[in-house]
């Protein structure tokens, strides 16, 4: 008697176990991924199968710069947002150990005592005379037998999310990365225009001592001495404003890396190399490393299970909603005797008829969220696809313009030159001197704008292609 009962519940263990272990499919095994076609994604982007990409360039080795490394690194390591989005990918994984375990059998421990007493049906006396006693002690389990997919889908749903929780750590890190960089250079700007205008305010101070003197020797007027010196004030002016924004630049920095506002260890916008080409490989790769596509996609692979779990609602659903396997008797004396052992297994097939038109509802809504998604990874795709071509275009503009500034800055260095001389000899105008000297400041600050408008080119376009992640 004794070893039937065992044999019983050995089945009975073994059958539910593997077949709770078949049903949960690979969670692995995502829905198809929503088609794209990027040839001409990208507005005038090459066609010739270059597939070289500045994305598979690890950040450390795209930016040169040491001391420009050590402020990204910092900066990954300690910036509040990348926490927090390490924090999401950790519940993120939370979720999907419960999706994948809803497939298998809950199991318990645990012991009962039922203990009833009742009349034993003669009046008067013994009203309570009649009594029963049960004590029962072992295991007892669950499960419901996935079917037709709809745990396995859900399952799905939440390792799509995970792997969404993943692209949006690299999201976060990319832009993070993209923001470091790009202050740093505009730091690097700053001090470069701040040093130019100092520079030309002592050649200024040189130009109102000219004009002091030609004055005193009766060739310029106190026109040309005021004019001067207001030149002169004026760019002076200039400088507290530039030292205001190189702080406040120090300052965004160091939020970006998560440390007290302070000091900022650089180097100089004169040893930052702007890359002459920036290679972006064919259409295929253009968005293929994209964090924000790669989640738009993985959003509706999410939405695409869910509605297939929906769908699953529909159909019977078979579950054993009790089995158990222990001891059980009337006392304690010989509780645990062979013939004691007690086994129990409560089983239904159950197929839905009447919810109130929730499935149905649910599976609308299901639906619906899959066509948003669809949409929404359509419109990320767009987006995308303007956002690189808008920086490949502006970089080879701004690329354009380096020969004439270079040019524009030589003719302006001997305007200033030419013009003081002749001023000397008394045959150009002082305002001629004036004006030479405020167009080559001028000249020379956009100069250095140029460059940090190249240089922002090429960080977004690493950013905009999805390096940065590793």
């Amino acid at each position: 008697m004794y070893n039937q009962y065992k044999n019983r519940v050995r089945i009975l263990f073994v059958a539910i176990v593997a077949v709770g272990l078949t049903s949960c499919q690979s969670y692995k095994n995502l829905s198809e991924s929503p088609k794209v076609d990027t040839q001409g994604i990208v507005r005038d982007a090459n066609e010739n199968g270059d597939t070289v990409t500045i994305a598979d360039v690890p950040w450390k080795e795209y930016f040169a710069d040491s001391k420009l490394q050590a402020l990204i690194a910092e900066g990954l390591e300690k910036n509040i947002d990348l926490q927090i989005a390490i924090t999401r990918i950790k519940q993120s994984e939370a979720g999907l150990t419960m999706a994948r375990a809803a497939g298998l059998p809950t199991l318990s421990a645990g012991a009962n005592m039922d203990y009833t007493r009742i009349s034993n049906g003669n009046r008067g006396k013994d009203v309570l005379g009649y009594e029963t006693n049960r004590i029962s002690l072992g295991f007892a389990a669950s499960w419901e037998a996935d079917l037709w997919g709809k745990l396995s889908n859900q399952s799905r749903a939440k390792y799509a999310s995970l792997l969404s929780s993943y692209e949006y750590k690299n999201l976060v890190q990319t832009t993070l990365i993209a923001n470091i960089v790009n202050t740093y250079y505009s730091l690097l700007a700053l001090d470069e225009q701040l040093r130019i205008t100092k520079e030309t305010v002592g050649l200024l101070q040189q130009s109102a001592e000219t004009m002091e003197a030609l004055k005193e020797a009766g060739l310029q007027n106190a026109a040309a001495v005021e004019q001067s010196k207001a030149l002169l004030f004026n760019t002076q002016l200039s400088i507290p404003q530039l030292e205001s924004q190189v702080r406040k630049a120090e300052n965004a920095l160091c939020i970006l890396l998560g440390r007290k506002l302070g000091g900022i260890d650089r180097t100089s916008i004169s040893e930052q190399a702007v890359p002459e080409k920036l290679n972006y490989g064919v259409p295929a790769q253009l968005l293929a490393k994209r964090p924000d596509v790669k989640r738009a996609e993985l959003s509706f692979c999410s939405a695409y299970a869910l509605t297939n779990a929906a769908k699953a609602s529909f159909y019977p659903s078979l579950t054993i909603s009790s089995a158990s396997f222990g001891l059980a008797a009337g006392g304690f004396s010989d509780f645990f005797k062979p013939e004691n052992i007690a086994a129990n297994i409560v089983a239904g097939l159950a197929q839905p008829i009447f919810y109130k038109k929730q499935l149905r509802s649910n599976l609308r809504i299901a639906q619906a969220q899959q066509e948003e998604a669809l949409l929404t990874f359509s419109s990320t795709v767009l987006a995308a696809g303007q956002e690189v071509s808008d920086i490949l275009y502006g970089f080879k503009a701004s690329l354009s313009k380096n020969e004439f500034r270079n040019k524009q800055i030589t003719s302006l260095t001997n305007a200033v030159d030419y013009t003081q001389e002749l001023l000397k000899a008394g045959e150009a105008n002082y305002t001629e001197v004036l004006s030479a000297q405020q167009s080559l400041l001028s000249a020379q600050l956009n100069k250095v704008s140029d460059k940090l408008e190249q240089l922002t080119y090429s960080v977004n376009l690493y950013k905009a292609l999805g390096g940065g992640t590793k």
